[in-house]
């Protein structure tokens, strides 16, 4: 299954009194400024939708989200474009694009310390549900590849990976660091 694409990972923010449209003319400089080595397009807003995308930084191979999907706010990365590599190289991408991200979010002074990252837990997900269903099977298959990257991120044996969801839903897996 190294021919997955489409990997997300959302990393969860803290518990904050934060609107996600303060983020607005911060993706649009970063738009100017050609942040994360994307070809960085528009910024949209759809905090109107409830538990949804909130506001997106849309590029041409991934956008970026200050999403609060099922309630709950965090950064997502959602690769769009294809990326050489086995599934481990993928996961390990979204993961590194994700936290450059987050930690550029935490370091603007714009936001004056107010959207802070939580280090130790996040949700990876296949938006691609013919290559990768979201079922036991394949959590068995890609799990040597997460435990691969959390293995690195976090160390060997301090962290549980549980799938979720159910089949007709995104592939998912929720990632967290042991206390």
């Amino acid at each position: 299954m190294n021919d997955i694409e489409h990997v997300r990972v959302k990393i969860f923010a803290e518990a904050a009194d934060f609107d996600p449209g303060e983020a607005i003319p911060i993706f649009h400089r970063w738009i100017q400024e050609g942040f994360g080595g994307h070809l960085l397009i528009d910024v949209a807003d759809y905090r109107h939708v409830p538990a949804g995308p909130g506001v997106m930084l849309v590029a041409h191979e991934a956008h970026y989200a200050l999403d609060n999907g099922k309630n709950r706010l965090g950064l997502l990365y959602d690769r769009r474009a294809p990326l050489d590599g086995d599934a481990s190289a993928k996961f390990r991408q979204a993961w590194d694009a994700a936290w450059e991200a987050c930690a550029q979010l935490e370091r603007e002074p714009a936001l004056s310390g107010k959207l802070k990252f939580a280090a130790g837990e996040c949700e990876i997900s296949i938006n691609d549900r013919l290559l990768a269903p979201n079922t036991a099977g394949t959590f068995t298959t890609l799990r040597p590849a997460l435990e691969s990257l959390f293995d690195g991120v976090w160390g060997v044996g301090t962290y549980t990976l549980t799938r979720e969801g159910e089949p007709r839903e995104l592939f998912r897996v929720h990632a967290r660091k042991n206390v």
